[in-house]
């Protein structure tokens, strides 16, 4: 039926093909219900995929995360499954072409950003790729409404700077690329840390819908939001840093009177296309920077002091929540009633028994066995299995408190490890604790140093095809940019005040799968002739777990550097525990 209405809705429209993303018009890496179109039109409801729908016929695009659950659920719903990465998959481009060789092919033009826009249109030639208003404003009649939970401002003893600090501070660092005219931001995370706004709109991330519209001179800022999710209070501190409160619904109409005979800058990656159209129709000169100097991502990546004292807040919370869980665990664990699913919600429970929880900060990673070798798995009631000692847990989850975001891996072996599981954990490890030990001079970028972690795997003939490392964000999205460590070239330094992860792996298909996961900051180290020298500190606070350590594997250094590491972790976390969490804890950062 849903499929029916969209097929006569494209009738009405002259429109050959619709490709529907997973998206919201902030690019969101979670999207509200509101925005779950895919998922309404193909009974499909995994995180990640795509949609195309011909006049002929109808496919599903998805990665190998939900191979399985997509079958199940495209059953009868008239989509095709299209699994993505399989040479033998064809591109939306092709699949398209295939059904409607010449003709119109409509996008919902808030949800495809930019650059994405520009390269399906050249992939689709000689078809037409046209931007088109959202088709499921017709057709879903029992829409779920847009979210509507409060916002509420941070405050500078959270944030470390006021929001006519973090503006200014934008302004300057922007001077280079446009010294008068208007940058617009979609991007949630970066209007969140520009105004010090915080919400509960997306899942696992305390954002609320917003844009935000920036003059480089001293004219007001514009927030673009539902004014009903903020308090008297809170409109009144923003009006205080000169920032205009819009309707949200206001945005596109506002955003062409701002625009008018003005300057623009926006990212085209973050931008939709809806909106690159009219600042092109509006503006005298349009900059499409993919990485504007001094853009509010960069800014927001060097956590100021405030929010590093707040990490480290948040890493003893997490880190008291992880030596609990893993306790429980232990003594539990031979009655057959834990399971991937359950298991993932004790660890909730632990961290929310701090008051700072908010709540997790990505959907648990919890898999046992060959689960684990699936690198993004989630456990779905068809999948659950009972976790026991035969092999590895891999455990990777995350938690929001207001002082700060935490993700972290740990894999875990309650059994007798056998000489392969050994080898390839103690790998692992290796990688982890070169790269966390890594000292080089200012101006490193992530890809110069991702072979550190990699190479003893390689060595052995071993690899792991994500990336090594990524941003996070403070109290806000537990992915972010711009900087990363992993073998694709980012332009963007290492600077001091970064928090990164480091997580190589290894995973064997049916067999087991091998993370370990610390957030790093990178930190001064040296300056001699030589230059200016940074240096990575681990700011996660948590045992690795040296059951499975084949220690020939390791040399002096690793093995210091992990003992250090350890104790660190006793002496800090230690304190908080009662007697028997403390012998346990003992024993786990016992050194090797």
């Amino acid at each position: 039926m849903n499929l029916s209405a969209l097929r006569e809705y494209m009738q009405q429209q002259n429109i050959d093909a619709v490709i529907v993303p997973t998206n919201d018009p902030h690019f969101s890496e979670y999207v509200s219900d509101h925005f779950k179109c895919r998922q309404w039109l193909t009974g499909f409801t995994g995180s990640a995929g795509t949609a195309v729908v011909t006049q002929k016929s109808a496919a599903l695009y998805t990665d190998s995360r939900y191979f399985l659950q997509a079958e199940q659920q495209l059953q009868n719903s008239g989509f095709e499954l299209k699994k993505e990465g399989l040479p033998e998959t064809e591109s939306i481009a092709d699949y398209i072409k295939k059904d409607t060789p010449n003709g119109n092919v409509g996008i919902d033009g808030k949800l495809y950003s930019a650059s994405t826009f520009n390269g399906l249109k050249q992939e689709l030639e000689p078809l037409t790729l046209k931007s088109i208003a959202d088709p499921f404003a017709k057709i879903w009649t029992d829409r779920p409404p847009m979210p509507a939970a409060k916002a509420f401002l941070m405050g500078v003893e959270l944030s470390g700077k006021s929001t006519t600090d973090k503006i200014k501070a934008f302004r300057s660092a922007m001077k280079p690329a446009l010294k008068q005219g208007i940058y617009v931001v979609s991007a949630l995370d970066e209007v969140a840390w520009l105004l010090n706004l915080r919400g509960d709109d997306v899942a696992f991330t305390p954002e609320a819908l917003a844009f935000a519209i920036v003059s480089l001179d001293e004219k007001p800022t514009l927030l673009f939001i539902d004014k009903s999710k903020l308090s008297n209070d809170a409109t009144a501190e923003l009006k205080k840093h000169n920032v205009e409160i819009v309707d949200y619904n206001e945005f596109e109409s506002k955003l062409e009177q701002v625009a008018q005979g003005a300057q623009a800058i926006v990212n085209p990656n973050k931008t939709a296309i809806s909106v690159q159209k009219i600042l092109e129709k509006n503006c005298t000169q349009l900059h499409l920077e993919a990485n504007p100097f001094g853009t509010i991502s960069s800014l927001k990546a060097v956590k100021n002091e405030t929010e590093i004292a707040g990490f480290r807040q948040a890493m003893i919370a997490d880190g008291v929540a992880w030596v609990r869980f893993w306790k429980w665990l232990e003594e539990h664990i031979d009655s057959g009633s834990v399971t991937e699913i359950n298991g993932a919600e004790k660890l909730r429970l632990f961290r929310a028994q701090n008051s700072e929880f908010v709540e997790e900060s990505f959907a648990p990673i919890f898999g046992y066995k060959g689960h684990g070798a699936i690198v993004h798995y989630s456990a779905t009631h068809e999948s659950n299995i009972a976790l026991g000692r035969e092999t590895f847990i891999l455990i990777d989850t995350g938690a929001q408190y207001h002082s700060g975001t935490t993700d972290i891996t740990r894999t875990l072996h309650l059994g007798t490890p056998t000489d392969e599981e050994k080898t390839d954990y103690t790998l692992v490890l290796k990688g982890h604790l070169q790269l966390s030990a890594a000292k080089f001079p200012h101006g490193t970028r992530g890809a110069q140093l991702d072979m550190l972690a990699r190479q003893p795997l390689m060595q052995h003939h071993m690899t792991y095809l994500h990336g090594t490392g990524h941003g996070v964000g403070h109290f806000l999205s537990v992915h972010e940019g711009p900087q990363n460590i992993r073998l694709n070239e980012n332009p963007t330094l290492l600077e001091v005040g970064m928090l990164t992860s480091c997580e190589p792996g290894v995973y064997k298909a049916n067999k087991h799968g091998i993370r370990i996961e610390n957030l790093v900051l990178t930190v001064p180290d040296v300056e001699n002739e030589f230059g200016k020298f940074l240096q990575f500190e681990p700011i996660t606070l948590c045992p690795i777990d040296t059951k499975a350590i084949d220690s020939k594997l390791l040399n002096q250094c690793d093995i210091d550097y992990l003992n250090n590491y350890h104790s660190k972790v006793y002496k800090i976390l230690n304190p908080l525990l009662n007697e028997e969490e403390k012998r346990f804890l003992e024993e786990k950062t016992k050194a090797i």
